[in-house]
């Protein structure tokens, strides 16, 4: 697989609300940048929904952020509990919820 994404990421891990038609389903991410999250789906249903709310709280955080966001790529894991994933880009996002993640991924960043 080549790596498409260019922003600086940061690992994490989170469980966070996804909304779909107005419902939230529990789901969990693994990465996190400037532009949007990488997420392992727990238990939803078959979708075709591209545009998504997002609710979640940063490590260390206790304000919530509310984002919204499209799913802009999707795969599987090939193992025996073959776990459906999510990149998803932030299409709406507050300046101040910006930057809170910005201050996280640069200082959570691989690499650092």
């Amino acid at each position: 697989m080549s790596e498409q994404r260019k922003a600086k990421r940061a690992p994490i891990d989170i469980y966070l609300n996804k909304y779909m038609g107005g419902v939230p389903y529990l789901t969990r991410a693994s990465d996190i940048s400037q532009e949007g999250l990488s997420l392992a789906q727990l238990i939803e249903p078959q979708h075709h929904a591209r545009r998504v709310g997002l609710q979640f709280q940063l490590p260390g955080s206790e304000e919530v952020i509310y984002a919204e966001g499209e799913v802009v790529r999707e795969w599987a894991e090939l193992d025996l509990a073959r776990r459906e994933h999510s990149g998803i880009r932030f299409t709406l996002l507050t300046e101040r919820h910006r930057r809170m993640i910005d201050a996280y991924v640069s200082k959570n960043a691989q690499g650092n």
